[in-house]
Parts: C-alpha cells; structure tokens; sequence
C-alpha cells in the first residue's frame, strides 16, 4: 500500500471527462493491499465444486433454469477493482452525458477521481463476492461475471471465527443465487438498466425522478429478499450463526464506517436484504414457493413499496 502514490495518481487527473477513470484505478490500488492469491492445494476445485452445488441445489430448489456465469473467477482486491472499473464508468456515464463542466473543469475532474478512488478502495477491502449482471454493458452478448474476492473471504471468516471453507460456501450459494434470478428473470436487466438511468438523467437535469428511485429500490430489495429466500431452502447447512455473527459485525463498526457506508449506499441495502426477506417469508408462510417464484413474470409481477410492507395486498393482487 502506498498513499503517497495513491495520492499522486488522483492528483495527475486529465482527460475530458468528469472522471480519470484510470487514474482512480491506479490510485485506489495503490491504497489498497492487493492481498494474496496463493491458493492451497485444491482450493480452485474447492470454489469450482461450491458454484457447481449451489447451481444444483439452486436449481432443483427454484425450478429456474438457469447457468452459471462464462466467467467465474477468484481475485485479489486489485483484480477486484480493475474488473469493475468498467461497470462504474459506464454507469456514471449516463450522468456525464448531462453534466457541466463548470468554469474549473480540472479541479472538478480532480475531486471527482479522488471521490472514486475513496469509494473503488473502501468496496475492494470489503466485497467478499459478486454476481455481476453487466448493467449498461455496450453489447447485450456480454456475458456476466461471478467474483470471489478471496483475501477478503479469509479475512473475514477469520475475523467471524467461522470456518473458512463453509464461510466460502456459503458465499458461493449467495452470489449464485443472483445468477438464478436473472436466468429466471431475462426481463431485469433492461428493467432495472432503464430505472437507473432515468434516475440518473433526472439528477443530471437538476430534478429527481422519485418514482424512478423508488422503482429501483424496490426491485433491488426483492433481488436481495429473494436470494435470501433461496439460501434458506437451497443451503446445505445451517448459517443462523453466521448470520448472527455478521449482524453483530454490523453493529459493533465504528461511527465513522457506519457514516461512510450509509454515504455509499450500503446501509440501504443492507436494508433491502431485512425487508425482502420478511416480504418472502411471509409470502411464503400464506403460501409457498412457487407463489413467491411468481415475481418473475415480468415487471408488472413486482411488489410495489407499499406490497412489500404489507405482502397481503401483492398475494391479492396476483391472485386476480
């Protein structure tokens, strides 16, 4: 890790756009331990026969049919962040396409790259494992990413005091959930593609699009809520302890973590992950699976904000 270094890539910002997206690499990796990548003897198989278990499990639990991602791949924090420096930018660029410039376009673009390359370290030293659907990707045949960052799986499993092999496992079975829910649901992608990118739109003109946003963040809260539903009846093992270990975990950050997660929008979607699981629970309890299964039909199948409070109303509403 090298601050200094870090510092002077945000530093050398340039280009045209609102952000050097090369330079915030650079500089975030250079804040960054890359941590290691010496996999023990059949640690690669180890990963390999996890995703392959829980696409089985997954599969025969949901009747979804779907696949794996093409790639599949165990990284370091810097792998991490090269790989989704792609997907920032093209999500940002939506904005760029409607910002100003303003009279010091340089001093912008510096704040900027310095406020991406805070955001890329923090996410690399945190991610464990990511199912990446490839939103706003410039070709529809590119195909998603399944990640494990593994030194921040070891760190922490060690950190949870839980066994590191059922700790991956039981990450495998999360990320390959989200893999589920786009083969189930072809349609999401562009949903939630066009719900981005009209908030972002409406940001830049200087209004805010509510219904867009509220639109977004229901669809994610039952993506995460969903997930959350299969692991239950898709996990080869108990995990109420890792849960109660990861909330714990939660709480017991500092004051300055929980501020700056909640600026980066991950306390909103730790409270997706609370609130889709309760909607699915008792839609589940009133009903069963399949019925759950049934918010993949299409966009007009998802609970609106005031159904996932009160999950009674979507089950009447499905039910016509």
């Amino acid at each position: 890790m090298n601050l200094y270094r870090s510092a002077q890539a945000v530093a050398g910002a340039s280009g045209d756009d609102m952000i050097d997206w090369r330079s915030a690499a650079d500089a975030a990796k250079a804040a960054t331990d890359p941590g290691s990548l010496d996999l023990e003897p059949g640690e690669r198989e180890a990963y390999a026969r996890d995703v392959r278990d829980a696409r089985e499990a997954i599969r025969t639990v949901s009747g979804a049919e779907f696949d794996v991602p093409d790639t599949v791949e165990i990284q370091n924090r810097h792998h991490w962040i090269d790989a989704n420096i792609a997907t920032f930018e093209r999500v940002m660029g939506t904005l760029e396409d409607h910002a100003q410039t303003g009279a010091f376009p340089g001093v912008a673009r510096t704040v900027n790259t310095g406020t991406m390359t805070v955001l890329l370290a923090f996410l690399g030293r945190n991610v464990l494992g990511q199912y990446d659907p490839l939103l706003l990707a410039e070709s529809p045949e590119d195909n998603h990413a399944l990640y494990f960052v593994r030194p921040n799986i070891l760190n922490a499993a060690e950190k949870l005091e839980v066994d590191p092999d059922r700790f991956r496992r039981w990450i495998a079975f999360h990320e390959v959930t989200h893999a589920a829910e786009f083969g189930a649901a072809p349609w999401l992608s562009d949903h939630l593609e066009t719900r981005m990118e009209d908030g972002i739109a409406a940001l830049s003109d200087g209004s805010f699009d509510r219904n867009a946003f509220r639109d977004l963040d229901a669809a994610m809260t039952v993506v995460e809520g969903y997930a959350e539903l299969l692991m239950d009846h898709a996990f080869d093992d108990e995990y109420a302890d890792l849960r109660r270990k990861l909330d714990a975990r939660r709480q017991g950050r500092g004051p300055l973590q929980k501020l700056f997660r909640r600026l980066l929008g991950l306390g909103l979607k730790e409270r997706q992950y609370e609130r889709g699981k309760n909607f699915f629970e008792a839609v589940v309890n009133a009903r069963d699976l399949e019925t759950a299964s049934l918010v993949w039909e299409g966009p007009e199948s998802l609970p609106t904000h005031d159904e996932l409070d009160d999950p009674g109303l979507w089950i009447q509403r499905i039910d016509r």
